[in-house]
């Protein structure tokens, strides 16, 4: 959807994950539903994950955003951070996320912002914040992560 952007990784997290042979970008990123949905991850870090998405093609019968394409953002967001947070050894897997919608979108892009609440051993939380192209905030979620051990294959053991 549009011209392909490259999410910006902190340098150590490059190389940590270069030396494992492993794929960030596709690592890192929306997944299947996320690119389906239009999803680009700009800048992804355990302090901050920005990401945005198309209204078009994410409506419900309104007119307006779905609430669900909401929840898609916020989750990929606030996964992403906790999968850096986390770091190589570790699977984030979501266990509850919170969304409040405060106002409709009919069109444009929306953005969303993911900071963390909480970053322990086993779980992380953040907040997602998103907002339109007028800056107004059209939705405030909040997405807590089980971080399980990875096996060697990379997925949740």
């Amino acid at each position: 959807m549009g011209e392909q952007r490259t999410v910006k990784f902190p340098q150590e997290v490059i190389d940590e994950y270069a030396a494992l042979g492993v794929d960030l970008p596709a690592l890192f990123s929306a997944g299947t539903l996320g690119d389906r949905m239009g999803v680009e991850i700009t800048e992804a870090s355990a302090e901050r994950v920005v990401g945005t998405m198309p209204v078009a093609g994410n409506t419900q019968p309104y007119g307006l955003l779905h609430g669900g394409a909401s929840a898609v953002l916020a989750e990929t967001l606030g996964s992403v951070g906790s999968m850096m947070h986390g770091g190589s050894t570790k699977v984030a897997v979501g266990v509850d996320l919170n969304c409040t919608h405060h106002r409709g979108v009919r069109s444009g892009l929306v953005t969303g912002v993911a900071t963390p609440v909480h970053r322990g051993r086993s779980t992380a939380t953040y907040e997602i914040v998103i907002t339109d192209e007028q800056d107004k905030r059209v939705c405030t979620a909040r997405l807590t992560c089980l971080l399980r051990d990875a096996n060697p294959g990379g997925t949740a053991g």
